[in-house]
């Protein structure tokens, strides 16, 4: 009796194929070609990295969401939930010494093991790129155009890049005194937009009302560029208001490509990832209740592998987007794949290889089959259906 178990997929993953296939690879085609016309070239990680790549000292998801298991040796390994701390380790290995710029993309398969969401995949595909070595803010100028470009060349024409700055909350967790446990606590209820909770936190804590003002508010420091201008006014200290000025700047570099009406700011947005360290941003569209573009800069995580240099990156989230494309009727010109059927019998097998070969050589599509086992028919039927040219031998 037949398992019928055996043919389904566990929940998360899911079976991709045909025109969908082809619409994705196409779309993945599109999106690396404008990251590869701003300099960026490939790399490879692998799909699983000892667990100590993605601790909880490297700043990336709980242990808990991670899929873990163990090789013959006993080590603890663990599938990718994301790609920057692959790309950091292998640039602090191959290019310890490189002082210059350096710009990485990667395509592939990330592991998130959580149910927080329904209906979310755990394997999904990211493409995405990685400046280093750059702390400029013309890098994160970069980095935000190379992702409007991305979207603009897949068809998007609705999309807001939502951008903050840690460093303005952590300006002021110095300049109050907040120590790291409370730091991270209210990192999560502001990030989260909770506003109960950031409350709870900061009544726990001693300090004026003025000051529990300000970074209450912080949950609602979000809109265009006057929400800079007047989170600029209720901060003193120099690290928030550079933060303030980087945002800024960003705004007016954009502003040269006509760029700054697809970028908002949101100074409540705090991340997950600890190992972002300043600026950070999403990219929405509607149809998606989830961010299609995540990323940020992460000046500090290299040097955990032993390579003190600032960087900054993105990644488009694939799945996600072919969704949204798919929601908003965003036609995919997948070009036609071009193709031949030849259709012989037994007795013209040696023509009809030499033909398919010849054809093939010439770098056409070619697909053979024995007329002797396959009824005229169902031939017929079959180029009709996939647009294929028929040849009889």
């Amino acid at each position: 009796m037949q398992n019928k178990k055996l043919i389904h997929t566990p929940e998360g993953v899911r079976d991709i194929y045909g025109e969908e296939f082809r619409r994705k690879l196409f779309v993945e085609g599109e999106l690396k070609e404008i990251i590869g016309s701003y300099g960026y070239e490939d790399m490879q990680t692998p799909v699983f990295e000892f667990f100590d790549i993605f601790s909880g000292n490297i700043g990336t998801i709980p242990s808990k969401e991670l899929y873990k298991f163990f090789d013959k040796e006993g080590n603890t390994l663990a599938l990718r939930p994301d790609f920057t701390p692959s790309i950091a380790r292998a640039t602090a290995k191959y290019f310890a010494d490189q002082r210059m710029p350096l710009r990485f993309c990667y395509v592939g398969s990330t592991f998130n093991n959580t149910s927080d969401y329904q209906g979310r995949l755990k394997e999904s595909t990211e493409i995405g790129a990685e400046l280093i070595g750059d702390g400029s803010v013309d890098a994160d100028v970069e980095i935000l155009m190379m992702i409007i470009d991305s979207m603009l060349k897949i068809g998007l024409k609705e999309f807001q890049i939502s951008i903050g700055n840690l460093e303005f909350f952590k300006g002021l967790c110095t300049e109050y005194g907040i120590d790291e446990d409370n730091e991270l606590l209210l990192k999560q209820m502001i990030n989260d937009k909770n506003y109960f909770g950031t409350q709870d936190v900061l009544d726990t804590l001693k300090l004026k009302e003025e000051v529990k003002g300000i970074i209450s508010r912080m949950p609602d420091m979000f809109g265009g560029r006057n929400v800079l201008t007047e989170a600029g006014g209720y901060v003193s200290n120099i690290r928030s208001i550079n933060a303030i000025k980087r945002l800024e700047e960003i705004y007016d570099i954009l502003s040269f490509k006509g760029y700054e009406k697809y970028v908002s700011f949101d100074l409540g947005m705090l991340s997950k990832y600890n190992y972002y360290t300043g600026i950070i941003f999403r990219a929405y569209t509607y149809g998606s209740g989830d961010a299609i573009v995540k990323g940020g800069r992460y000046d500090n995580l290299l040097s955990e592998f032993g390579k003190d240099c600032a960087a900054i990156g993105f990644c488009i989230q694939v799945d996600q987007l072919m969704s949204v494309l798919e929601r908003q009727k965003i036609e995919i010109n997948v070009p036609a794949a071009e193709g031949i059927l030849i259709v012989y019998d037994d007795d013209k097998r040696a023509g009809a290889f030499k033909k398919a070969s010849e054809l093939r050589n010439e770098g056409k599509r070619v697909i053979m089959m024995n007329e002797d086992h396959f009824h005229k028919a169902e031939t017929d039927k079959y180029a009709d259906e996939n647009g294929l040219m028929l040849i009889r031998i």
